[in-house]
């Protein structure tokens, strides 16, 4: 039987609000330039890490300015009309 290897510890990253703020930014410029996109595509437009990414959504959801849409592996984010 063979043996896992051991994981390697996850390296701690803290993430501030002007951090999260700014990838927030970044992902409402992607959103309103390209148009509505998958989580997926976002993570690699905005070149963030996908849990910061998810924090951004978070803030702008909260303030009401995304639409999500999907379910499962597959989630479509765009920019709520004005």
């Amino acid at each position: 039987m063979a043996t896992k290897a051991p994981k390697a510890p996850r390296t701690a990253v803290k993430l501030d609000a002007p951090q999260i703020g700014e990838t927030a930014g970044a992902v409402w410029h992607a959103l309103s330039d390209q148009g509505p996109m998958t989580v997926a595509k976002l993570v690699k437009i905005v070149g963030q890490p996908r849990d910061s990414l998810m924090l951004a959504l978070g803030w702008l959801a909260r303030e009401d300015k995304l639409l999500i849409e999907g379910g499962g592996r597959t989630w479509t984010v765009s920019l709520r009309p004005e």
